[in-house]
C-alpha cells in the first residue's frame, strides 16, 4: 500500500462528527434496516473515540492512495498506542487508517467458530456471532421484545413513538425507515427493475418478482398443516387458513354478513349499492361480476361445445351441461337442513334458505326496499328505469317482466286459461 507523507496546517480541519468504520461491508442485513443500522452502530461505538476532539494540532498526517483519505496519529507518549493506530479524516468525520486499508487489501482477520464466516472488523465478528448464539441483549421497555442488535432496537422503538422521519417529497406519505421510502417511490417514479428473464415481466420490487419466479419453477413452500395443500405465496396461504379457522375479517356494515375475503366483501357490497361496473361492449348490458360478464360474452359468439347427449342442447360451459344433466337424472344434490326439501342446483337452495332466515339482501337503492333474490330485485329496477325488454313478435307492444308478455300472448293465440 502506498503511503504519501503530507504535512497540513491543523486549523483547516474541523472534526464535527467521530465514527469508526465498524460496519463490515460483508455482512448482510435486513434490506430494510441496512444503511439505518449501519450508521447506528457507528454512532453507537461513538464513546471509546470521542477524546479525538483534544488532538487536533501539532500533528502528522498521512494519505490513503486508495481513498485519498487523510489520516493522523497520535503520539506515543500521550495515548500509549503503536504506531497502527491511525485516524482518518475526510469531511468533518475521523476514521480508523488502519481499518480503512483492511477494506482495501480485503484482509478478514476475524473468523466465526461456528461457520467459519470471516470479517474485516472485530466489532463485526462480535455481532454475527449473536446469530448463533441467539443473545438479545436489547429488550423494548414497552412491549418486552428483545432484539440482537441495538440499531434494531433503536428502529423498533418507531412503532411505539409513531415517528415517521422520512417523508415523501411527492405526495407527503411518511415511513418508519429509508428503505421503505425507497420502495414507495417507484410508485411516482414507475421504476421496475427487476426483470423476470424467461417472460420478461418487470416488477418494482424484488420479492415480487422472487414470487412471480414460482409461475415459472411450479414450486409451491407454503403448505397447510392441515390439509397439506401448497401455495406460491404466504399471503395464498393465509388467505386458505381462513377455511380452516373460520375467521371471517370483512364484515358488511349494511346487513352484518360477514366474509373470508376480501374479493368475496367486495363482490357483496354491489348488492347493497347496484354497481355493475361490468359492461358489454356488444350489447351495453352490465354485471355486477366480472365472471357474469365473461358468460354472457359467449352468448354473442355463439360458442356452444358441450352438448346434451339426451337431448341434444348445447351449452357454452361444462359446468351449465353437468347442472342440465340432472334434469335427465333427477339428482338434487343441495338439501335444505331445516325442512329436507333438495334442490338441483346450490343457488336455488340459498334462495330456499331466505324463506326459513327471512333475510333480505337485495336492497333497491332508488327506494329502499328489500327482497329475498337478487332477481327479484332487477325485476323491481325496471320500475324505477322504464326498461320493458320483453317485446311481442306479433304486435311489438314490450313488458316489464317475462310472465307479463306470457298473459299476453294469449290475445294472439286465443288460448283460455
Amino acid at each position: 500500500m502506498k503511503m504519501m507523507f503530507v504535512k497540513e496546517e491543523s486549523e483547516d480541519i474541523r472534526i464535527e462528527e467521530v465514527f469508526s468504520l465498524k460496519q463490515d461491508p460483508e455482512e448482510q442485513t435486513d434490506m430494510v434496516l441496512k444503511k439505518e443500522k449501519e450508521v447506528l452502530n457507528d454512532i453507537e461505538e461513538q464513546d471509546q473515540y470521542e477524546n479525538l476532539h483534544d488532538f487536533t494540532a501539532g500533528k502528522k498526517y498521512f494519505r490513503c492512495s486508495q481513498t485519498e483519505k487523510i489520516s493522523t496519529r497520535r503520539k506515543a507518549q500521550k495515548t500509549g498506542k503503536t504506531k497502527s493506530d491511525f485516524t482518518g479524516i475526510r469531511s468533518g468525520k475521523s476514521y480508523n487508517l488502519k481499518g480503512n486499508l483492511k477494506v482495501h487489501s480485503g484482509e478478514t482477520p476475524f473468523s466465526c467458530q461456528h461457520c467459519g464466516k470471516s470479517f474485516t472488523y472485530k466489532g463485526s465478528l462480535d455481532r454475527h456471532i449473536k446469530n448463533h448464539t441467539g443473545e438479545k441483549p436489547f429488550t423494548c421497555q414497552h412491549c418486552g421484545k428483545s432484539f440482537a442488535h441495538h440499531a434494531n432496537l433503536i428502529v423498533h422503538m418507531r412503532i411505539h413513538t409513531g415517528e415517521s422521519p422520512f417523508t415523501c417529497q411527492q405526495c407527503g406519505k411518511s415511513f418508519r425507515h429509508q428503505g421503505n421510502l425507497s420502495h414507495h417511490m417507484r410508485i411516482h417514479t414507475g421504476e421496475k427493475p427487476y426483470t423476470c428473464k424467461q417472460c420478461g415481466k418487470s416488477f418494482a420490487q424484488h420479492w415480487n418478482l422472487e414470487d412471480h419466479m414460482r409461475v415459472h419453477t411450479g414450486e409451491s413452500p407454503f403448505t397447510c398443516q392441515h390439509c397439506g395443500k401448497s401455495f406460491s405465496q404466504q399471503g395464498s396461504l393465509s388467505h386458505h387458513m381462513r377455511n380452516h379457522t373460520g375467521e371471517k375479517p370483512y364484515t358488511c356494515n349494511q346487513c352484518g354478513k360477514s366474509y373470508t375475503h376480501k374479493g368475496s366483501f367486495n363482490r357483496h357490497i354491489r348488492i347493497h349499492t347496484g354497481e355493475n361496473p361490468f359492461t358489454c361492449q356488444h350489447c351495453g348490458k352490465r354485471f355486477a361480476q366480472h365472471w357474469n360478464l365473461k358468460v354472457h360474452m359467449r352468448m354473442h359468439n355463439v360458442e356452444s361445445p358441450f352438448t346434451c347427449q339426451h337431448c341434444e342442447k348445447s351449452f357454452s360451459h361444462q359446468g351449465s351441461l353437468s347442472h342440465h344433466m340432472r334434469i335427465h337424472t333427477g339428482e338434487k344434490p343441495y338439501t335444505c337442513k331445516q325442512c329436507g326439501q333438495s334442490f338441483t342446483h346450490k343457488g336455488s337452495l340459498n334462495w330456499h334458505m331466505t324463506v326459513h332466515t327471512g333475510e333480505k339482501l337485495y336492497t333497491c337503492p332508488q327506494c329502499g326496499k328489500t327482497f329475498h333474490q337478487h332477481g327479484n330485485l332487477n325485476t323491481h329496477i325496471r320500475i324505477h328505469t322504464g326498461e320493458k325488454p320483453f317485446t311481442c313478435q306479433q304486435c311489438g307492444k314490450s313488458f316489464t317482466h317475462k310472465g307479463s308478455l306470457n298473459w299476453h300472448m294469449r290475445i294472439h293465440t286465443e288460448e283460455k286459461p
